[in-house]
């Protein structure tokens, strides 16, 4: 964490964030056979659910992030979709589009013990054809999986993107997930709690109901306002491209 915020001031010396951004983005859903698991339908409703959540429909304040779906492609490729993360590099060569400034999302299926995956903004330089999200089909709204059927694992995942941490990174100890306004957070949060402390010697409650903790969809709704300004300074620092 430490080193991560040291670059990120580093590259902002001199920089003024944007107050709005625009994400151009573009999708891959990845089907196991002919048919597809996943419709035109169901992507846009995914791109809604961001736009609401970002915006703060849900709760929360509004980021000033938005999403711009720009196309959906569909690759038949059974052996992608089973595995997404055996085959990421082999997928994601063939598929990738853009820059640091667009989002490629992939939906395919992940074993039980994972909804998604993403990579961090200042990972593009080094990898940039790896840049992007994976989530899981039967995460999108109205999908198959019981407790994470909303659309936020999407969002989760989004945010790491953009470059949030989890709200319990560090647990209690400084610098948490470098966030002033996410109180530190000892673990996970499981189910849908009410109310949880877990770093009670600590100031706030457990910020359970974060969209960047693990809470059920049902009881996930708010970004902070220190993160969005994390999202704006960390797409002016790794995001911001000469085509963007």
């Amino acid at each position: 964490m430490a080193k991560v915020m040291a670059e990120l001031r580093e590259r902002l010396a001199g920089v003024t964030p944007p107050s709005r951004i625009t994400v151009p983005t573009r999708v891959h859903v990845i089907t196991r056979g002919p048919g597809r698991e996943v419709s035109d339908q169901e992507v846009r409703a995914q791109i809604d659910v961001l736009n609401a959540a970002y915006a703060g429909a849900y709760g929360g304040i509004d980021t000033g992030v938005r999403f711009r779906l720009d196309g959906i492609s569909v690759r038949q490729e059974p052996a992608w979709f089973a595995d997404p993360v055996r085959h990421e590099q082999a997928m994601k060569a063939a598929l990738h589009q853009g820059g640091a400034d667009t989002l490629n999302l992939y939906i395919a299926q992940l074993s039980e013990l994972m909804l998604g995956f993403a990579g961090y903004p200042y990972w593009y330089e080094g990898a940039p054809v790896l840049d992007g999200v994976v989530i899981d089909w039967r995460s999108l709204p109205g999908g198959a999986m019981s407790n994470y059927n909303r659309g936020f694992t999407g969002v989760h995942e989004i945010g790491h993107w953009l470059g949030l941490f989890h709200t319990f990174e560090n647990g209690c100890a400084e610098p948490g997930d470098g966030i002033a306004d996410t109180p530190p957070e000892a673990k996970p949060t499981e189910a849908c709690p009410q109310d949880k402390d877990t770093c009670a010697d600590r100031p706030g409650k457990d910020p359970a109901h974060n969209y960047m903790d693990y809470a059920h969809d049902r009881c996930m709704w708010e970004f902070t306002q220190g993160q969005a300004e994390r999202m704006h300074q960390m797409w002016a620092a790794y995001r911001t491209t000469p085509a963007a």
